[in-house]
């Protein structure tokens, strides 16, 4: 399979400014994006796993495809139950919002799937989307609807667009935010004792507590801005996407505004030997920039 590599300077692209140096910038200095390749239908979900190797969907494809610490991208799985959103668990199993059947996946490094979850009780999810897990090993996630075209149904069978969580060894989600509007990116502190929810139809994105049973407490406004992937560093930043990718302090301030030349960015997250390399997922391809900060572990 041919390899498409690029760096794309910035400056000089029409609509794509230079990312201006400040002293809480993220990215190295002088740092450009790299393209990684661009072959795909729709790209999302980037997860890197213990040795920085990072996994990504296209997901109108039903692919998940692997980049190494080396930048050598292969297919790791066909058939992936229209895989969406990824994460590793602690024992390196790929988790996966598989919206095919509405289901979260635990794949294992040989590609043996178990499904965690199917449906709510009586009814099945919206389409889950994206997802975090916590030190000990429980889940959230986001259950948007997208009507897909390979699904039978045409309108959701639950009243709202919620978000779960889903207890380590449970079969049994439980609801814990059922006032958002839309939600889809999702991620958690290092520590487990905060969870961000981004709400992508009402341009929003929350902060709140996590309690030792899971539930979540003292949602607040964390920015007004919605996004359909994030990640988080270890400065504790939060990195928002959409129309490029944008970095928010701890306290919800914009930091930096890094520009994608893409239509639409999916998601990001950290990679690579050191996690000091950030992969984007830009609609038909995928990106890397170099960076001055390790990503949250």
């Amino acid at each position: 399979m041919k390899r498409m590599l690029a760096v794309l300077m910035l400056a000089g692209i029409p609509g794509f400014s230079q990312i201006s140096p400040r002293a809480d910038s993220v990215t190295s200095p002088g740092a450009a994006l790299k393209l990684v390749a661009k072959q795909f239908s729709f790209t999302e979900g980037p997860a890197a796993d213990k040795k920085g190797n990072v996994y990504f969907t296209d997901q109108p494809n039903d692919k998940i495809w692997k980049v190494d610490t080396e930048g050598k991208l292969s297919l790791f799985m066909d058939k992936t139950g229209r895989s969406n959103g990824l994460y590793f668990d602690a024992k390196g199993n790929l988790i996966s919002c598989a919206d095919e059947n509405n289901e979260i996946w635990s794949i294992s490094p040989d590609k043996k799937v178990t499904v965690l979850l199917t449906r709510e009780p009586g009814k099945r999810l919206n389409g889950p989307n994206d997802l975090w897990i916590t030190p000990k090993g429980d889940l959230y996630f986001t259950d948007p609807y997208y009507q897909r075209d390979y699904w039978e149904r045409k309108k959701p069978e639950l009243p709202g667009q919620y978000v779960y969580f889903l207890p380590k060894g449970k079969k049994e989600a439980q609801l814990v935010d059922s006032t958002v509007v839309k939600p889809n990116g999702i991620i958690g502190t290092p520590d487990g004792k905060h969870l961000y929810v981004a709400d992508i139809q009402a341009n929003k994105t929350y902060q709140y507590d996590i309690a030792a049973d899971g539930r979540l407490n003292n949602r607040r406004l964390f920015t007004a801005q919605g996004s359909d992937g994030m990640t988080i560093d270890e400065r504790g930043n939060i990195y928002l996407t959409g129309k490029g990718v944008r970095v928010y302090n701890p306290q919800g301030t914009l930091i930096q505004t890094i520009p994608v030349p893409a239509g639409w960015v999916g998601n990001v997250c950290f990679g690579g030997k050191d996690r000091r390399t950030l992969f984007i997922t830009a609609s038909e391809a995928v990106y890397t920039m170099d960076m001055q900060v390790k990503g949250a572990k």
